[in-house]
């Protein structure tokens, strides 16, 4: 086999900056740049490796991705380019800079390992950082940093720009993961027909398994390994955000994390003298996406596109859920890890763990880049098992964009040819969900729904509800303080009502 097009992954590099004073943090793209540094030298190669890279791919920052992530610091007019001459990598002559999205770290691994086998490149590396902490330090402190750079040239973008919501539902506040993954989750528990009470001593349970891993992890953010009940009990330290979520259910975004993977030809990697015990394969992968918008959904408790990507993945690998040894499952939410679960038949209580990293609420949500830290750890994992078999998940948007790959240090025993996605993609396009009434007026009854939270307590409430001749309809609830509290406490799922439109926002006023 011409090994010139045997795609391998032969270094990763993690950083997790803990630098209390934000006056002395590494900026973004100095935290990047050290964690690629950290993946060269993983390699063997080191310095060498890193003037041979002919593509550079730098995973979208938050501060680029949402409002409520600014930079309030100055901004970096080409990215990649900025992270590669940091590095040292003169010779990259592809410079990318993804669209948003979680999945987006194993989406450009398959891709890059089609290009590799293509002749399309040689060397790679895929990295992203957040300074989140440091940033949000800086402004608490009235600190005034220069993270603005303009080196010129022009790079590419990879990846889909649409956003994840509706003008629809732009307009009813659900703008943000925060406000639908909530609606998600309660739409899981009324599948399973548990009380409010059980589904979050369910949900805390499941997250402990992930905050126990996060516990011995070095490069964890969140390292007190808490129990079911400390993540479930609302409190002052641990408030709802988006009913049912508490504050620890919740992805943490505000922490100084970097990571980046190197990836090479087999041919590459010998020239560079990285030895082939480092080498790691991606056995299997995909990649689809359910219905955009959550309003077209068949439902909001599953994932078709999840259930498609891993049974493509496992049979490109030929192999089944049995032949995996470790997990790492998207955790962006509980609803994330629970609808996986389902989708790919996987026990909650699995022995063998749901994560290698902790999770995003305890090792860190560090953007769009948390993939890139779980295919890290993949890597790290089956290394040190070799001939092992690791799964890694990845979601973007609300459970929309699913991508997976199946990693060992063993070789495939063929070459690597992922299936079309076009190809199953279309399947899950021709299953559509009720019909949307944009204007909704008349006796309905509550689909699904989640109040948000702010500093005082209950703020707004948004739903998912059927009107009488089915269609779907999303609404906000009056703003009665006693009402939204009051969804807190009793289940408001199946509750019947009115809803009235007024320029262009449904109510719904619950009987």
């Amino acid at each position: 086999m011409d090994e010139s097009r045997i795609p391998i992954l032969i270094g990763s590099g993690q950083v997790t900056q803990r630098e209390r004073d934000p006056a002395l943090g590494l900026s973004p793209i100095d935290l990047t740049a050290a964690a690629v540094q950290k993946a060269a030298d993983d390699s063997g190669a080191g310095s060498s490796l890193l003037q041979s890279l002919d593509t550079i791919v730098l995973l979208r920052s938050f501060s680029d991705t949402s409002w409520r992530f600014t930079c309030p610091f100055g901004t970096y007019s080409n990215p990649p380019k900025s992270l590669a001459n940091r590095v040292g990598a003169d010779n990259a002559q592809r410079l990318v800079y993804t669209h948003p999205g979680g999945n987006m770290p194993q989406w450009c691994v398959n891709r890059m390992f089609e290009m590799i086998t293509k002749g399309e490149l040689e060397a790679a590396v895929i990295a992203g950082g957040e300074a989140l902490a440091t940033q949000k330090g800086a402004q608490r402190a009235g600190l005034q940093l220069d993270w603005s750079e303009d080196p010129g040239g022009s790079f590419d973008i990879w990846g889909v720009e649409t956003r994840g919501w509706s003008d629809m539902e732009d307009r009813h506040k659900m703008a943000g993961a925060i406000f639908a993954y909530p609606m998600i989750e309660n739409a899981i528990r009324g599948n399973r027909g548990r009380t409010i009470e059980q589904h979050g001593l369910a949900m805390g349970k499941l997250f402990s398994r992930f905050a126990k891993v996060a516990e011995n992890n070095p490069l964890a953010d969140r390292r007190q390994g808490f129990t079911a009940e400390q993540i479930a009990s609302v409190n002052p330290d641990n408030p709802y955000i988006g009913f049912p979520y508490t504050k620890l259910m919740n992805s943490n975004a505000f922490i100084d994390q970097a990571a980046a993977i190197v990836l090479t030809s087999a041919k590459k990697a010998r020239e560079l003298g990285v030895p082939e015990e480092k080498w790691v394969y991606l056995h299997g992968c995909a990649d689809a996406y359910d219905h955009w918008f959550l309003s077209d959904r068949i439902n909001f408790y599953s994932s078709p596109a999840m259930s498609k990507v891993a049974r493509e993945a496992f049979e490109m690998a030929e192999c089944s859920l049995d032949d995996i040894g470790a997990l790492d499952l998207y955790s962006c939410f509980p609803s994330a890890v629970q609808i996986a679960c389902d989708e790919m038949g996987i026990d909650p209580d699995d022995k063998r763990g749901l994560t290698v990293t902790g999770g995003l609420p305890y090792f860190g949500g560090p953007g769009n880049n948390y993939v890139t830290h779980s295919i890290a750890e993949m890597m790290n994992t089956v290394r040190s098992n070799p001939g092992s078999k690791g799964l890694v998940t990845a979601n973007g948007n609300y459970v929309t964009k699913q991508s997976a790959g199946i990693y060992s240090t063993e070789r495939p025993n063929k070459p690597f040819k992922p299936k079309d996605p076009k190809i199953y993609q279309a399947e899950i396009d021709a299953e559509r969900g009720p019909a949307v009434t944009e204007v909704a007026n008349g006796k309905a009854v509550v689909e699904t729904y989640t109040v948000m939270h702010d500093r005082k307590g209950p703020s707004f409430g948004i739903l998912f509800g059927r009107l009488s001749d089915n269609s779907r309809f999303i609404a906000n609830t009056p703003a009665d303080l006693s009402l939204l509290a009051d969804m807190t406490i009793n289940d408001y799922l199946g509750a019947s009502g009115m809803v009235s439109s007024s320029d262009g926002i449904n109510v719904f006023k619950p009987d």
